[in-house]
């Protein structure tokens, strides 16, 4: 059916499109809360800059935050702008937009959509669904791994950005303790890891307390630099986790940080798949005491590797203080005095649901956030495997393009390991019947083709 007008902004210096086309789906949808996508198609002449209009049918649906466009709403009008790297527009080509938002009463979807003041002609798709969905998207044309196509990373605004400055999304696993299973870790498992998984992130989780790095500073620091040589021979991102948990307060280990982080910033430099993860999982203590932490680790690595990312854990178990009844604004509003970083967001999908999901859906506009740690279960570890939960979360990290990596590649005899006991004692990474109901579901997420823009 044709569709009718709504208002639009038009961008500076854009051409008038003579038709589009618009795919609008509501992908999830909670109490109080939605997630959308808008595929918008130029079936007119090519734009040089464009701005999509479109009008909510229900007055109290509000965008709360969106990707891939510049948002703004006045009333119940929605305009969407174009952002640098989409800003062209050829004939039949598209591009993906996304947002998040907020409903009282129902949730309908949009019926009216305009490119630059221009009513679409195209038949539109509009669907309004709760049931989770899995986006996939081409390889490049020129297949490539990860650290090949996407070079030294870095932050740009809320985003993790390639080498050509455009946001990325890394997608992969986390080792369990490398003190208790370290047997898992070899070349088997990591060609695993590499070719069925095809996963672009290998996190090293190095325990410092629990017999770990405070037990040989040594072997650990070594052990942890054999690991990123493995990822990077492999084409992967190495994260490297100064596993903190117990006690909370990061500062307690604060001299072996900078111990920690000297080395390993120094040894591996000039390697473009490092990442740096200060500390896990702060707990019983502020944000002030995180962010004085972080001030003193961050410069000790910049004195060796300037340009690596370093992501720094946020309060409450890396939950941006929810499970301490707080959220994102103690960060917002004091932030780390540090430039290329990123701040971490950890989830067990079985515990943390609706009111973790909307703390991310909000701060993902204004805080640039890495998943570098979740599980499908509890937040103990263990207990039920809950797949509706880990699905609507990893739509959204999708949609916002936010990296993380699963908790874990390991054989623990734990509901959350991908592993099923035993693996480690053998050869075989590969066959399905290795892999426990939760590991064969984040394979199936993790082993979709990645989006990675290559210009």
């Amino acid at each position: 059916m044709a569709l009718g007008c709504a208002a639009a902004v038009l961008p500076h210096a854009a051409a008038a499109a003579q038709g589009c086309r618009v795919d609008y789906t509501v992908t999830s949808q909670w109490q109080g809360g939605f997630q959308a996508n808008v595929k918008v198609t130029n079936l007119g002449d090519a734009l040089s800059g464009w701005s999509l209009g479109f009008t909510f049918p229900n007055t109290s649906q509000k965008v709360n935050q969106g990707w891939n466009a510049t948002w703004s709403q006045s009333g119940s009008s929605v305009t969407a702008t174009n952002v640098d790297w989409n800003r062209s527009l050829a004939t039949g080509a598209s591009t993906d937009l996304g947002l998040t938002g907020t409903w009282s009463g129902n949730n309908p979807v949009p019926t009216s959509f305009a490119l630059n003041g221009v009513a679409c002609t195209g038949s539109p798709t509009t669907t309004n669904t709760t049931t989770t969905t899995t986006t996939t998207t081409s390889n490049p044309p020129t297949p490539r791994n990860p650290v090949e196509a996407n070079g030294q990373l870095r932050v740009c605004g809320v985003n993790l950005c390639n080498q050509y400055n455009r946001p990325i999304q890394l997608r992969g696993m986390s080792t369990h303790g490398i003190q208790w299973f370290d047997k898992c870790y070899n070349n088997a498992s990591l060609d695993a890891l590499v070719n069925d998984w095809k996963a672009d992130l290998f996190r090293i989780a190095m325990y410092v307390q629990e017999q770990g790095y405070e037990t040989n500073p040594t072997a650990f620091t070594n052990r942890v630099n054999a690991l990123v040589d493995m990822a990077e021979s492999r084409g992967m991102y190495a994260l490297i986790d100064f596993h903190t948990l117990t006690p909370g307060d990061p500062n307690y280990n604060l001299q072996r940080a900078k111990t920690f982080f000297a080395a390993v910033a120094a040894r591996n430099a000039n390697k473009r798949n490092v990442i740096y993860e200060i500390a896990n999982e702060p707990n019983g203590v502020s944000w002030a005491g995180i962010k004085s932490y972080a001030e003193q680790v961050i410069p000790v690595i910049r004195a060796a590797d300037p340009d690596a990312i370093v992501i720094v854990g946020t309060r409450a178990w890396s939950s941006l203080g929810v499970s301490e009844g707080s959220n994102e604004s103690e960060v917002i509003n004091n932030p780390v005095n540090a430039t290329n970083i990123m701040y971490a967001f950890h989830f067990y999908a079985a515990s943390h649901k609706d009111n973790y999901r909307s703390t991310v859906s909000r701060a993902a506009s204004r805080l640039p956030l890495f998943v570098t740690e979740f599980g499908t279960v509890t937040a103990t570890g263990g207990g039920s495997y809950d797949r509706t939960s880990t699905a609507a979360w990893l739509d959204l990290l999708d949609q916002l393009k936010i990296s993380y990596a699963n908790w874990t590649y390991s054989d623990a005899n734990e509901s959350s390991a991908a592993l099923r006991p035993g693996t480690c004692n053998g050869g075989d990474y590969s066959s399905s019947g290795v892999l426990t109901e939760s590991g064969a579901y984040i394979k199936s997420r993790v082993s979709t083709p990645d989006n990675f823009p290559t210009s």
